[in-house]
């Protein structure tokens, strides 16, 4: 059996920091993880996850990250059954958190009091560059900046 899963967001609100009885801290949080597919015409679709991580992540997660920080998790799948005031039987998702993660660098994202994401890398684009990437520029190299290794020696690493 396997139960792994890993997102990236950004941090809905707050993390939620609570002792438990036996001393241990316990911090829950929900992400906002947007969908990859857009019709044309609307807007981007975000699906909602709860997660909670225990111990130092839980400590970790409450002292670096805030409302809106993009954020990293991965861990383990876990449902819960409950009954709600109604009687109604209801089922309950939660990530319990493994291993939670920077997303990006901090100089550029720390107005909106969080780590900014990675660039997406294009999917599906085979050889093709996306419109909005640059063409490198590679004008301020030389062709002294490489040497040819002849094949008949070893390699020099």
């Amino acid at each position: 059996m396997l139960n792994v899963c890993a997102f990236v967001g950004r941090l809905v609100a707050e993390p939620e920091v609570r002792q438990m009885q036996n001393g241990e801290v316990l911090c829950r949080f929900r992400i906002a993880v947007d969908r990859d597919f857009v019709r044309q015409g609307e807007q981007r679709q975000a699906d909602f996850f709860s997660c909670v991580a225990f111990r130092r992540t839980g400590e970790f997660v409450s002292k670096y990250f805030h409302k809106g920080s993009w954020i990293a998790v991965n861990g383990r799948m876990r449902q819960d059954s409950y009954t709600d005031k109604t009687g109604a039987q209801r089922t309950s998702y939660e990530l319990n958190c493994d291993n939670v993660s920077f997303v990006g660098n901090k100089s550029d994202n720390q107005s909106a009091g969080g780590y900014a994401p990675a660039p997406a890398a294009p999917s599906n684009m085979g050889s093709q560059r996306p419109v909005s990437d640059p063409v490198p520029s590679y004008s301020a190299g030389s062709n002294d900046d490489f040497a040819v290794i002849d094949d008949n020696e070893d390699l020099p690493f």
